[in-house]
Formats: structure tokens, sequence, C-alpha cells
């Protein structure tokens, strides 16, 4: 949860700490009302480092991005642009780099499959990789095979689903407007014969 009044005690310019650079001039509903985390992530504190091997994830426009924090202030991952038609590969940045003004969520996992040494050591064995595939091979992608050893995006799952979503509720409201009332009349002239 955001504390408003630590907001607001902090200097309007910067509050600086270990190569992390929040602003105080967020809004906290932009914070908040991130479409970057999920329930059970936990806000970063302005000051704080988080643990070794920790799955970030911070918000960008219309999603969220991930990293690995590797220690040092310093975050793993894939950066989610490309320019001038060319992938920019996975890379080591600073907090304030990665999170680029906003706020970070610490993403809590069950079980980890692998230690915080290991997790940082699988991030950093593919700095330099440049194959960025927005649905195959994405910033949640690289983080999950860090984690987990799996290859997989919670996010293009969630957008492919939208189809499937959309066409059941399509179905649903067709068959409450045409398929019940023909229903309702042959139950209601079924029982007014008798």
């Amino acid at each position: 949860m955001v504390d408003e009044a630590s907001i607001a005690r902090t200097p309007a310019h910067s509050a600086h700490h270990g190569g992390l650079s929040l602003r105080a001039r967020i809004p906290v509903t932009r914070l908040i009302s991130s479409p970057a985390h999920q329930r059970g992530d936990r806000l970063l504190g302005a000051l704080e480092q988080p643990s070794l091997g920790s799955h970030l994830v911070t918000p960008r426009r219309g999603f969220g991005h991930h990293g690995i924090y590797v220690g040092g202030g310093n975050v793993v991952h894939y950066k989610s642009v490309v320019r001038r038609l060319r992938r920019v590969p996975v890379e080591e940045v600073s907090l304030a780099t990665f999170a680029r003004g906003a706020g970070i969520w610490v993403r809590t996992h069950g079980k980890p499959r692998f230690d915080t040494t290991e997790v940082t050591r699988r991030a950093r064995s593919r700095l330099g990789e440049n194959r960025y595939r927005i649905l195959s091979n994405n910033c949640e992608h690289f983080c999950e095979w860090c984690l987990r050893d799996e290859h997989r995006s919670y996010q293009v799952e969630t957008l492919l689903a939208l189809p499937r979503r959309l066409a059941r509720a399509c179905r649903s409201a067709i068959t409450r407007l045409f398929v019940s009332p023909w229903r309702v009349q042959h139950v209601t002239a079924g029982t007014s014969r008798r």
C-alpha cells in the first residue's frame, strides 16, 4: 500500500538511493491503478532495494514490463521496444532506468524452482540476446524462464484468450435474446393448452 504522507515528505526533485530515483510528483493513483501488478504483488518502497533474484514489474502504457533484480541496484530485462527495425537486446540497467519514473512491484511466486544465485546467473546468461518477439519471447517470457524454466507470458495468454471470451459472451447474449424468449413462448404456450 502506498503511504501518501511519505510521498509528500519526499523532496519534490527526487530521492536517490543505490541508483534508484523515484519522483515524488508521481500521482498516487498512477502507482495504485497500474495494469502492471496483480494481487499479491508488493509495491517496492522508494528507498528499498529488492531481494536478489526478485521478479520486478513496472507499468508501461497498457502492459506490465518485467525484469529480474541482479543486485547492486541493477535489473536485467528484455527491453520492450524495437528501434529502427532493430531489436533491442537483453540488457542490465539501473532500477531507475527500468522504472522510468513509475512504481516497481515485486512479483510473488510460490515455491521458486531456483535459488536467487541461480536466477541471477540465468538472467545474466542471456545478456546481449536480441530475439525479442512480443507474442513468443518478451520480457515476461524471459523472467518466467529465469525463475521457473518455463517459457510463458501470462499477459499474452490473457490477450490471446480475449477473442474466446468475447465469442462466449456474444453467444450468451444471442442465446438470451433469441433462444430464451422462444423457449419462454413455447413453455407458456404448452402450459396454457392444458
